[in-house]
């Protein structure tokens, strides 16, 4: 039997009462709540499982150790076998296994923002489906206290919902087949009563909103900005006759998209409620005044904001009295300058001219990229993060805090004398505390997405001690506290074997941690267990400690020995983390039998600074021997691996780093490699748009240093390559182009190496679509299997989450734990 995440949902708790009504209906039962013993207050509990009101058994909780999570999952067959199998005598356990088609249908959801009541909490979720080749887009409200989850709309254009004041009323944003994007009203009680508040003359999205005073909502939203300064429409836009394109200045593309005359902007405006109706007693509807460029009324000519091509709600925030936003300086070239500025727009009104100006808030020797701004409730002060190197986009972020804008005086928190900072980790992510009186600081550390809380109180003279961490494990993505005078905080976070967690954590006592959902159920949902999980620390180059994880099997036996697939990451400053992903996701390597192991080389993030630093005209130097030493040690420790069956794998820096090795020993003890979409020639990247990124990293431009380039070039050395390679490269990528894989490729073929080209045109430096991603999945593992004796994929499209049941599965989704 197979349990979908919504089957196994229906055999969650069921509550007495729900903060959700009846009325509410759901197209899928409710999300699995996990349990933590601290919910319990006693590590062993009894589970009673009732089926046509006949209690049939019981199932008693093992002890538990203390701060461990317990999923009614992982009790799973155990507590099926035993408390079912005493009334479907033909029912059978069948374990899912974690294929292609299961990771690229499952849910993916933003993360749950919480009312101001803190009882529910709104997300979007998409899923796609391989049996009707189509993408599914849902608004849903989950109860917090129970669990369980509603859908609002599963309308194909709905995104950005947000709550209205101090109710359970919601607003979202429609795209429209012209273009254009309406506000839609709905209540989250009442899901069939929704209506449009207003449309605006152009696609926008991020919507954020704040209550200016009762009745009245300023929100802000993105949009592209013709040069006019007015809301770009494409669906109105006039098509040129002629083709061609004239650039004078850098960008000429950026990432997929070749630059055009529109850019980023913050537009603002009001939503205003209409007064309560004498005749019917009934509050009025909400209605849209208006749609406002803000940074062209600031009078800021060539800022951008967000910026691109990433950028999007994470470079702005609002409050009642202002707008803040991090852009690039305009008076720098932004293909060779990362510097960024941090703009403040006091909010005198939210309709047509309200924000006559533009504060610069600077600091001193901070020259660099600045992210993540945020505003206190009351817009009083700021907090963000910044670098202090111009051109380095993996330079340390610091945080800084601007206790008064309009002064635009910025404090740079554990500043020290040497210029370094005393802490030495890289925060990539702030959210202000309800009472405002502390921030809470995600950060990068040791191969963990982990979460800090930072006292306010004296950040002028402030050292790290003063720190407190938070969470230990996973990967934090969203922090939300709950509600004023609370110590609570709603987290979400994924790993290695769960896409999507969501618990309630007490920053007075960490140790009480609730689950209040989870789609990948620590991993049962897939087949996973966190068992399946270790890591490792070895020696690498100058002996420096470097750090890997482990990832087995499902079905990993002692004493056997199985195939290594040795992942080397991107960046180069990035990392491995305890990290679930769509694109390169250990796991589902794993469960094509290899041992995966990721190795965190020299350049990567998360491990102090200097260890980041390294990297720096060292592309193949340390990284390299850090590898190298790597599989040494797994060669002479893990007797479970077979190294003699071992291939590597790597995208973008990982792929230079697989074009590197093929042409050097440690490419001789693979029996094939994989590039995705890496550099051949070092040359080349002067095809490439962020020109500060090889800059940088090489020390100069190529007619200053030369040396530099060819020192790291993996095209010198092709007459040693001989290892079996497939290539992969898409034609929008314009980080590393296509002309980087054709090159090597031809130079496989000529030397009469087996090898392969796969390459998807409409797809950029990553594979998105997930019908190319099920391809990209099934060639690789293709590719790596026959060389280490692994059998082929099925071209068997299983989606995992369809609601297609068998009618014993109709059965057991009717059961409950009561």
């Amino acid at each position: 039997m197979v349990f979908s995440s919504y089957d196994m949902a229906a055999l969650s708790t069921s509550p007495t009462s729900s903060s959700l009504p009846p009325s509410v209906s759901s197209t899928a039962p409710p999300d699995l709540t996990p349990y933590h013993p601290s919910l319990f207050g006693i590590a062993v509990c009894n589970i009673y499982v009732q089926y046509n009101n006949l209690l049939s058994t019981s199932y008693t909780v093992p002890s538990v150790q203390p701060n461990r999570i317990v999923y009614p999952s992982t009790l799973g067959a155990e507590l099926i076998k035993t408390a079912l199998i005493t009334v479907e005598t033909d029912m059978t356990i069948r374990s899912m296994k974690f294929t292609p088609e299961v990771l690229l249908g499952a849910p993916r959801r933003s993360g749950p923002i919480p009312n101001s009541s803190g009882t529910l909490a709104v997300y979007t979720q998409t899923s796609y489906s391989f049996d009707s080749h189509s993408k599914t887009n849902e608004i849903r409200v989950l109860d917090i206290a129970t669990g369980r989850s509603a859908l609002i709309t599963n309308d194909p254009g709905a995104s950005s919902p947000q709550w209205l004041e101090n109710s359970d009323q919601l607003v979202w944003l429609k795209t429209k087949a012209n273009g254009n994007t309406s506000f839609i009203v709905g209540d989250a009680r009442e899901v069939d009563k929704t209506y449009t508040a207003g449309t605006v003359p152009g696609p926008v999205s991020d919507l954020k909103v704040t209550v200016v005073e009762p009745g009245k909502i300023g929100f802000a939203v993105v949009g592209k900005a013709n040069p006019d300064g007015s809301l770009y429409n494409p669906h109105d836009a006039k098509k040129p006759l002629s083709s061609g394109r004239l650039y004078t200045s850098l960008f000429v593309r950026h990432w997929d998209s070749w630059i055009e005359p529109q850019r980023n902007a913050i537009w603002y405006g009001l939503l205003q409620r209409a007064p309560l109706s004498p005749a019917t007693r009934q509050a009025g509807r909400y209605s849209v005044s208006g749609l406002t460029n803000l940074i062209s009324v600031c009078g800021l000519t060539g800022v951008e904001s967000p910026i691109p091509p990433f950028g999007g709600s994470g470079d702005f925030d609002i409050s009642p009295s202002a707008i803040v936003f991090v852009a690039k300086d305009p008076n720098l070239n932004p293909a060779t300058h990362t510097s960024c500025s941090c703009y403040y727009c006091p909010m005198f009104s939210w309709t047509g001219v309200g924000a006559l100006e533009a504060k610069v808030c600077t600091v001193k020797g901070l020259e660099g990229a600045m992210s993540s701004p945020v505003l206190s409730s009351d817009g009083s002060s700021i907090a963000l993060l910044g670098m202090r190197e111009d051109g380095y986009e993996s330079d340390k972020n610091r945080i800084l805090y601007v206790p008064n804008p309009w002064n635009g005086e910025m404090i740079e928190i554990f500043a020290s004398a040497d210029g370094k900072g005393q802490w030495d980790l890289s925060p990539s992510g702030l959210t202000f505390a309800k009472d405002d009186q502390s921030l809470f600081v995600q950060v990068e550390e040791q191969g963990r997405g982990v979460l800090y809380q930072l006292p306010l109180d004296n950040v002028r003279h402030s050292t790290p001690d003063v720190l407190k961490k938070l969470t230990h494990s996973g990967y934090v993505t969203d922090v939300f506290p709950l509600v004023a005078k609370s110590s609570n905080l709603l987290i979400a976070s994924n790993s290695l074997v769960d896409n999507s967690l969501w618990t309630i954590i007490d920053t007075q006592d960490t140790s009480k941690v609730r689950v209040i959902s989870s789609i990948g159920r620590g991993g049962a949902a897939f087949g996973l267990s966190p068992t399946q999980v270790d890591e490792i620390w070895f020696k690498g180059a100058e002996d420096h400690p470097v750090h890997a994880w482990v990832v087995k099997p499902s079905n990993f036996q002692p004493g056997n020995k199985y195939p290594l697939a040795y992942l080397i990451h991107g960046g180069p400053q990035g990392a491995w983390n305890d990290q679930w992903s769509t694109r390169w996701n250990p796991a589902v390597f794993a469960e094509q039998g290899y041992v995966v192991i990721t190795p965190n080389p020299r350049g990567s993030t998360g491990y102090g600074q200097p260890f980041t630093d390294a990297i720096r005209g060292s592309w193949g130097g340390l990284p390299y021997i850090d590898i190298e030493k790597g599989l040494d040690y797994i060669e002479e420790n893990l007797d479970y691996v077979d190294t003699t069956r071992a291939v590597a794998l790597g995208a973008s820096y990982g792929g230079y780093m697989m074009n590197w090795i093929q042409g050097h020993p440690l490419g001789r003890r693979f029996k094939a490699l994989v590039t995705h979409d890496g550099v051949f020639s070092m040359t080349s990247q002067l095809a490439s748009e962020e020109q500060y990124f090889p800059l940088h990293d090489l020390g100069g431009p190529i007619w200053k240093v030369p040396e530099n380039w060819e020192k790291w070039d993996p095209s010198r050395f092709t007459e040693h390559w001989q290892t079996p390679h497939l290539i992969i490269h898409n034609e929008l990528d314009y980080r590393l182009t296509i002309a980087e894989g054709l090159a090597a490729f031809n130079v496989l073929q000529m030397k009469g190496i087996e090898s392969a080209f796969l390459t998807f045109p409409d797809e950029n430096h990553w594979v998105l679509n997930p019908e190319n991603s099920l391809v990209w999945h099934q060639t690789v593992f293709n590719w790596i299997n026959k060389y280490v004796g692994l059998p082929p994929v099925t071209d068997e499209k299983r989606d995992a989450f369809s609601s297609k049941k068998t009618p014993l599965e109709k059965r057991v989704a009717g059961l409950s734990l009561s």
